[in-house]
C-alpha cells in the first residue's frame, strides 16, 4: 500500500495515510472524504550507514552488543 499525502478541505489539516486504490480515504480528525492529495516530496539521500556507525560506536562505549554481528563484536 503506497503512503499519501493529503489536505482536508473542510478543516484544513495535512496527514498521510497507507491507501489501497479500492479505498476512500477519510479525514482522520473530522471524517471528511473531502480530501486533496499532495504531491510528496523527494527522500532526503540516506544518512544510515553514518547513523548505524555512530550507534555502534556509542553502544560499545556503553558495552552493549546486542546489536551487532557475530562477526561484529569484539573478542
Amino acid at each position: 500500500m503506497p503512503l499519501y499525502g493529503y489536505r482536508c478541505a473542510t478543516c484544513d489539516k495535512e496527514f498521510e495515510l497507507l491507501v489501497r486504490v479500492s479505498d476512500t480515504p477519510a479525514c482522520p480528525t473530522c471524517g471528511s472524504t473531502m480530501l486533496t492529495q499532495l504531491v510528496s516530496r523527494p527522500a532526503p539521500e540516506g544518512r544510515s550507514k553514518g547513523l548505524i556507525q555512530s550507534a555502534r560506536a556509542q553502544a560499545a562505549r556503553e558495552g552493549h552488543f546486542s546489536h551487532y554481528g557475530r562477526s561484529e563484536r569484539p573478542k
